[in-house]
């Protein structure tokens, strides 16, 4: 079973993500700031992480620097999820190694496919 990491700081995104994967065969975890997203990729191990960018202690962008130049975390594949929809945003999330780079509010459906593909 794949093990799938959200790493949000509102409870109800967190929510809305597990129940879009339920039925599917993924184990979930969860983080609600960016240093416990740190911590559980490195302790966890997950196979994916959905990151979003704003979060306190630690953002999305930082979390995904760390993980990425880290030799142990650089190859899980993370998809950055915000709010932050400017071009800017998006290009500094991809340039750092973020597998792809989600607008809220999203579609379920696109997202499974996304996590499909990634994982495939």
């Amino acid at each position: 079973m794949k093990k799938i990491l959200i790493a949000d700081d509102k409870l109800e995104v967190v929510e809305l993500l597990r129940a879009t994967m339920e039925g599917e065969d993924y184990q979930i975890i969860s983080a609600s700031d960016g240093r416990e997203a740190l911590e559980k990729i490195g302790k966890e191990k997950p196979d994916l992480v959905l990151l979003d960018v704003v979060m306190p202690k630690m953002n999305g962008l930082e979390v995904l620097a760390k993980v990425k130049k880290d030799p142990q975390t650089k190859d899980v594949p993370i998809i950055m999820l915000t709010a932050k929809g400017q071009q800017l945003d998006k290009d500094k999330g991809i340039g750092l190694g973020a597998e792809d780079y989600i607008i809220k509010p999203f579609s379920p459906s696109h997202l499974l496919r996304k996590i499909e593909e990634i994982m495939a």
